[in-house]
Order: C-alpha cells, then structure tokens, then sequence
C-alpha cells in the first residue's frame, strides 16, 4: 500500500483526536525511508507514527493510554486492521493493556488477551515500559508480524537522563529498527484535527541525545584530517536527524560523516582510499571502535578494502575478509554497489556498525541525466541513515580536525532559514555563511524523489509552503541576486521544487510571480525529424511554454518507447556556483516521454524542444500541443519569407530561432522583430557553416545542427563550446547582423564552432584547447568573410605575432610556455607554408585511424611525422625549434625527405659557427 492510503486506512471514521484528560504524552522522533506520522500536533510534534521494518508493520503512540481509551477505539480498530498479516489474524495483548483487549474484542475483534509473544499471533500489542522481549519483538516485527506499541519516556528522563532516552529507553530498543524514537519532550494536550493527508514531519527534533560525545570518541586523537589518498573524493549531504558531519571543508562541503540508525551506527567516508589510508589510521580505529559499541565483535572487511586489515591489525582487532554476515558487528564496504542494501539496513537498524566510503561524481558523469543523490547505488543505501554522496567533487587536502557539532548541518541550517522567514527577521550569523551552501544542499537533496516517500514528501511541502510566503524572488540583469542571499536560497528551492511537481502553477501564488504570456488553449500540431544519426539533439517546435503552466504533449505510441524526451528552455547553463544571479540557477526541464499523453509543466518557462537520442531511426513524427503559443521561427530554405513579414516574426513569445541545415541560433524575439528577410543572414551562416566542415573534413551536412543560444548569463567566460553554444546577450548583436559579420567579423561564435571540431587524436591538452579551435576562425574570416587574419583579430597583426615567437623562444621554447595564441602560431606557419589541404587531408585521415596514442608527447610526434609525410617535407626541425617532444626516430624516419627551405623558424635562431 502507498503510505496515502495507509493513512486513509489509519484515520477512516475519525473525527477528531481527544487528547484531553489526565496523561501527557510524549513527542516521537521520525529517522529513514519508511516511518511517517499519522497526528502531529499544533506545535509541530508527532504523536502517533507508523512504519514498517522487514516484512512486518508497526503503529506507535505516544502514551500508553492511547490504547486503553475507548475515545480512541476506531483508530486502534484501523491499527490492528492494518497491522494483521492476513486479514483473520490473532491479536495478542500483553497484561498491561487489558483495557486494550476489551475495546478490541466489544468490536468484534478476535483477541488472545494477557500472553506474551506466541507463536500463534499476527499482532501483538504492549505497552513501551519492558525490554525483556526486545530482541523477540524484533525478530517478530522482521518476520511479518504487526506490532502496536504505546508509551512516554519523559518520565523515565527524569530518572535516566534526558540524553539516555533515545538510545535506551526500552520502548527504543524496539520501535527505533523502524525510525520511530520515543522522546523525553512532553507534548502539550488538547483536541486535534485529522489532517486530510499525512502530517508534516518536523524539520528539526529536540531528542536530548549527546551526539557530540560521539563526535568526541571518534575524533579523539585525530589533529588532521588528510584526505590526499590518491583519489578525488565527493561531497557527503548530511541530513539526517541524528547524521552528523565529521569532516567539512572551508566552503562547508562535507568529506566525513556519521549517523545513528535503529541500534546501529554507521561512518561514511567521501571516497574509498580514505578507509585504506595508513594516515587515517586513528580515525579509521576510532571509527570502528564506535561502530563495535563495545561488543569486540568481528570486523566484515569485503576483498576492495583489504588494505584496511594491516591498521585494523595494528590495534590488534578481530577481522575477517567477507561479505556481510550476521554474526559480525562491524561491516567496511564500498559504496558502488546496492545489492546487499536491505541486508545492510537491517543490520545497522539491529545494533550494526557500517563503515562505507566511495565517490559518485563519476557515476554522475556517466548519468548526465539522473540524479546521482537518488540513484547512484551507494545512496540507496545510506539515504535510508540521512547521508548521501552527492555527484560533485570536493579538493583533496589537509584539513585541521574539528569538532563540527557547532557547525553547519543541513537540517540545522534549513530550519533556522525558514524561521527567519516565517519571522521576517534580518539574518544573523552563522546563517548569513552557511547560505550559499544551504541553496546548493537544497538544491541536492530535492532531487531525491518525493512521491510516495513521506520523508521527503513531508519536506518538499514546507518548502512549498515557505514559497508560497515569501513569494519567488525576481531576478533578472537589471536585479541580479548574490549567492551568499535568501533570494538565492528561495531561487534554488523554487527551481528544485518546479522540477519535482506536474504543474509548476501551484508554485506561483503570491501577488506578483503571475505569468507573463497567457497561453494558447488551441491544439498546435508540428512535425520533427525523429531519426538522428549524430548526438542526443534538441529538435525545435516552434513553440514557447509560458512561465509556470503546463503543456499536453500528445506523440504516437511508437514514440512512447523510443527514449525521447519533452524539454522546456534552452539556457541549459547551470549557474549554481555563480557569485551572483541574473537568472535562476536552472531553468530547463526535461521529462521522458514515457506515455502518448505527456503532461509538462516548467516554473520559467521555454521554448519546447523533442530531445532525441543518438541512433534513433523514428523518421518523421507529427506531435500535437495544447497550451502553448508561437515562437517566431525562420528555416532557410522552408519558411515564407512573406508568412515571415506579416505573422511568423511577431508571434508572442519572448525567443525566437533561425535555422540553417547545419546551425540554429536562438535568440531574444525583440532583436529579429524589425529583420524584414532573414534570408541573407541565413545564407551567410550557411555558407560558414560549409567552411566549418571543408576544413574539419566533416560531411556536408552534420549529424546534427550545431545550437548557438544566447542568455542573460552563463557559466563560464563571453561564450563557451558545447551543445549548445552558450553566448551573451550582447553578442546577439554580430550573429544577426548581415554587415557587422562581413566588415567586423565575427570572432567568438567561430573560436567555439571551432572548439565543437577538435577531436582528441590531434588535440594536445592543455597547450592547443585555444589554440587549434582557431583555425576554423581564421578560416572562414578568410574564406567566407573575405577579412584577412591580421584583421579579424589582434592578436594575429604581423607585429604581435613576431614579438610573441621572439618572447617564447628567449624563455627557451618550452612546452609549459607553448599554448593559446603561441601554440596557434607553429599551425598558422604550416598553414602559410602549405595551404589548407594538409589540414584537411590529416583532419580526415584522423578519422579513421583506429589507434591513436594518449599521450601529448606521442600524439605530438605522430602529428609531425604525419603532416611531413603529407607536404613531402622533413618537419622535424621545424617541430623541434618550436620545443615539441621529438623522439629521436623520428627524424631519422623523415632524413629521406626534402628539407623545408623556407621554414620560418629559421631565422629567429641563430646559426651556429
């Protein structure tokens, strides 16, 4: 059952909870995947919780009289309903709740009353006061049995210690398997009402327990914490009740952490060299020694981490190379499989230690697509004790030791934000420094999905909720916001959150966040090219989403399996690191199409694109959309230019695309509205185009159009490569204008164009990654443009480049030295020397050599060999004045071949007497 409808289940035929009277119950804390309350207080305290541990149920309350008053008998009706294995299963009361088994067997109910834990029951019932049967009742719940237990521990606090509660009261040592924790708090009384979906769980808990005397025992001795083992660790989020940091760094990302769960504990390390480290021997033994409690149990070491036994060895502990058995009480892994992860989480939950360490920044490399918080196997494994790996990289360093308790925590942090809010106090340290990390914290753990997971749920709704207050912040050129800001966070939430619900509308409800353009309630249908033998590509609708509504996407069915993908917005720049905002950190969504009715919704709006994948062979796809308006929309070749004149340019929407066989720009509406003809723009692209695949030898018509997308603000530098190409507003301006491109030129659109054309064989990074991409500049201002190379760019004037080969050659040419525009100059000299057909001879042959070094300096010498072999000249000399790493075959190889009379580095160096 979905955790809906089990409280549908729970409260049927309940009116109101009477917590009047003469007991005081006390609050209950909720931890992991599976518990959820079913009353939450006024005050924001829960007072009756479920969950569920193996294949068994539980129902906790939170006062033994509960389960003896008959105001409450519907609700103890529904829990023993529920809890029953099979439906005529026995329920078993203990002799403490007699009143329990009258008010069950008045309704109808078939009751063992006053028996201990027998065989022959499916529920059982007791109050939280005897932990005889601790183990018993475990096992039982584990087995499948349904447990409804009742209980306070303030009482017991004032004779224990209110730090003793939560992991020894003896109703804890059952009910904490399942993430349900009596506390010392008393709640305040009173009549309640049913809430119509499950309650909220509270951000934050009050549970008295002493974790910094954990922190204390496992960081006891440790005076640094050196994580150069070798390997590039990943960024833990800790957010978890009773997860702590152990380790932070100076921008407060976390490299050790630690948590409580059931009666186990666990230690997770940001990536798996650190639990081999002889240099992290005292806090590897701390760590296992907290895991152990005291039980000197056996130590699991599987066979990756085998480098652990020599420092387990040293401390003289028992270990053994394995998998996870039951009789160990400790257990070291890697986090890069979840095969054993229920096994794993029962074990912690019954008293386990585990120490667990990896990375996923690579996983999440290769998984562009998903969320590495959700879906990377490590975390289904430790999301369930509230520390994830998250996909991004932290530095290895040596980082001094803290005792981080007082320290950011991402709970900690959250809850204090959303205070300040609710308050609208100014905000104080240390939350003023923890903002920036809290925005991208939150950003990661809403990726973790929602749907029927009350844990999360329970969250992304009070941060709807806290939306919905403040309102989404504006942000734009004219109103930009810094990181280190509350509009940062809110921006970061609201984006997270558009990204997790179907109608992005519910997230726009103060005065003010409205929608800008009203959407079109007609059904528009367009056709896109579905087969593509080149990369994932973004095929154009033609259509523009509005802010925060939703579109209806209907496809065929063929398409439905075929791996495609609605995407709404284009800026796919993701700014979270940026110092300051001019925009949302992210603003495209993008969802599978998995039905031939796809609903999509997206907070900031877009124009909608079908993303299909490579090697898809659909043809020809007619799509139909309903809630969407026009995007001006210009394809050489297709569109009429007269359509164009009186409708197509003055559609609504806010972006606009012109489209070429080989490129599309995308760019503000307003800066096409007054182009009368696009054609001869269009034709110049295309005839740059063309220059871009002559000399990168590339078939004439690429696998896919190149993208150029203009934003507000991007990444990284004025524009950078990739698919799309990310460029400025203010670069617009040379890519739309017909005469700005052929007396100015146009730079910076082709040095990326170019880079989009390097390919690894012939590429020697980092030296010629801005070198060789400018080739393709300095050939289609020539070519196309008709703009000679010492005007298209500065750098390229006669004088420059002389002083530039004098001033390397005089800190003797080194490589460290060769890169950017000195790396440009030994190509541009062979190009002078020989023309552009060697270029674009080598360029094509490289493609299909099958086996091409890695290395600079073979990938270096093979090029020398190969571009000598095509002019019929020995370059080795040319090659060695410029300090390249020439073996010394090499030459001998060439000897056979011409000299290179007019080699032009002759005379920058002087001829020796």
């Amino acid at each position: 059952m979905k955790p809906s409808a089990i409280y549908e289940r729970l409260v049927g035929g309940i009116g109101q909870w009477d917590f009047t009277g003469d007991f005081v119950p006390c609050e209950l804390l909720l931890t992991g995947e599976a518990a959820f309350p079913v009353l939450v207080s006024p005050q924001k305290q829960v007072l009756i919780a479920v969950s569920q541990f193996g294949k068994g149920r539980i129902v906790v309350v939170s006062h033994e009289e509960i389960l003896k008053k008959p105001r409450f008998s519907q609700f103890l009706q529904n829990a023993v309903d529920w809890l029953r294995p099979t439906p005529g299963a026995l329920v078993g009361v203990h002799r403490s709740l007699d009143s329990l088994s009258e008010l069950l067997l008045r309704a109808g109910t078939k009751v063992q009353p006053g028996v201990g834990l027998i065989a022959s029951i499916g529920v059982y019932c007791i109050d939280a006061y005897d932990d005889t049967q601790a183990k018993a009742l475990v096992q039982f719940v584990k087995g499948g049995g349904g447990l409804l237990i009742g209980g306070q521990a303030w009482h017991w606090s004032y004779q224990h210690g209110v730090d003793k509660v939560l992991f020894d009261f003896p109703g804890n040592r059952v009910t904490s398997v399942a993430g349900v924790y009596f506390t010392g708090n008393a709640v305040e009384t009173g009549v309640f009402k049913v809430s119509k979906k499950i309650p909220k769980i509270p951000l934050t808990v009050t549970h008295g327990a002493n974790l910094f005397h954990d922190v204390e025992l496992l960081m006891h001795g440790v005076t640094e914490l050196d994580i150069v083992t070798g390997g590039i660790p990943s960024h833990l989020l800790v957010h978890g009740v009773l997860a702590f940091p152990l380790g932070l760094d100076g921008s407060l990302c976390c490299f050790f952490a630690a948590a409580r769960y059931g009666q186990g504990r666990v230690v997770v390390a940001s990536h798996e060299g650190q639990l081999c480290a002889p240099k992290l021997a005292r806090f590897l033994l701390n760590a296992v020694n907290w895991l152990d409690a005291g039980r000197k149990g056996v130590i699991g070491v599987v066979a990756s981490l085998k480098g652990l036994c020599p420092i387990l060895s040293q401390e003289g502990l028992k270990f053994q190379v394995s998998e996870l058995r039951n009789d160990m009480s400790v257990y070291c892994c890697s986090a890069y499989s979840d095969q054993e992860a229920d096994k794993i989480h029962t074990f912690v939950a019954e008293g386990g230690g585990l120490l667990i360490g990896g990375q996923a920044w690579y996983w999440a490399s290769q998984h562009q697509d998903r969320a590495a918080v959700a879906e990377y196997p490590g975390n289904k494994i430790l999301n369930h004790f509230g520390i994830s790996i998250l996909g991004m990289n932290i530095k290895a360093n040596k980082y001094p030791a803290q005792l981080p308790m007082e320290h950011y925590h991402f709970r900690h942090a959250l809850s204090l934000f959303q205070s300040h809010m609710d308050k609208e106090e100014p905000f104080q340290p240390p939350l003023t420094s923890w903002l920036p990390r809290l925005g991208q914290d939150c950003s990661a753990f809403l990726r973790i999905p929602a749907e029927d997971c009350p844990a999360y749920n329970s969250l992304h709704r009070i941060l709807i909720k806290l939306l919905h207050r403040t309102g989404i912040p504006r942000v734009s050129k004219q109103c930009p916001v810094k990181s280190n800001s509350k509009e940062a966070v809110l921006l970061s939430l609201a984006t997270e959150l558009s990204q997790n619900i179907t109608d992005c509308a519910a997230l726009v409800q103060k005065p003010g966040d409205r929608i800008c353009v009203p959407p079109s309630i007609s059904r528009i249908t367009v056709e896109i090219d579905g087969t593509n033998a080149g990369g994932t590509a973004w095929r154009s609708t033609g259509l523009y989403l509005p802010d925060g509504s939703t579109a209806m996407i209907t496809l065929p069915c063929t398409a439905t399996s075929a791996g495609l993908q609605v995407q709404i917005g284009c800026h796919s720049d993701d700014l979270t690191n940026a110092k300051e905002l001019m925009r949302a950190p992210v603003v495209i969504r993008k969802c599978q199409v998995n039905c031939q009715n796809q609903s999509v919704s997206c907070l900031w709006g877009g124009l909608i694109y079908i993303v299909v994948p490579g090697g898809s062979q659909l043809g020809k796809v007619t799509i139909a959309i309903e809630g969407a308006i026009k995007a001006p929309f210009f394809r050489l070749g297709e569109t009429c230019k007269r359509q164009w004149q009186t409708n197509i340019r003055h559609y609504p929407a806010p972006w606009a695309e012109l489209a070429t066989e080989n490129l599309i720009l995308t760019v503000p509406a307003d800066n096409i509205h007054d182009v009368e003809n696009p054609e001869p723009l269009l034709t110049l692209w295309d005839q740059i185009m063309r220059a871009i695949a002559t000399l990168a030898a590339a078939p004439a018509k690429f696998p896919r159009p190149e993208r150029i997308v203009t934003d507000v603000q991007i990444s990284a530098g004025w524009m950078h490569s990739g698919y799309p190409i990310m460029g400025h507003l203010d670069s617009v301006k040379e890519m739309v204008n017909v005469e700005h491109m052929r007396t100015t030129g146009l730079w910076g659109p082709i040095h990326e164009l170019g880079h989009n054309q390097q390919r690894e064989g012939w590429e020697f990074p980092p030296h010629t990654t801005e070198a060789t991409c400018n080739l393709w500049s300095v050939y289609v201002h020539e070519k196309v443009l008709g703009i000679p190379r010492d005007k298209a760019h500065e750098a390229l004037q006669p004088g420059c480049r002389k002083e530039r080969i004098k001033g390397y050659l005089e800190k003797g040419a080194q490589l460290k030295d060769w890169s950017m525009w000195t790396a440009l100059e030994t190509y541009l000299q062979l190009q002078e020397g020989f023309g552009w057909e060697p270029f674009i001879t080598l360029f094509s042959d490289y493609q299909k050599i099958l086996t091409i070094p890695k290395d600079n300096p073979s990938k270096m010498n093979m090029w020398a060999q190969k571009f000598s072999l095509q002019v019929n000249k020995n370059l080795a000399p040319f090659f060695m004045a410029w300090g390249w790493p020439i073996k010394s075959e090499v030459p001998s190889e060439l000897a056979a071949l011409p000299v290179w009379e007019e080699n032009p580095m002759k005379k920058y160096i002087p001829v020796k007497k």
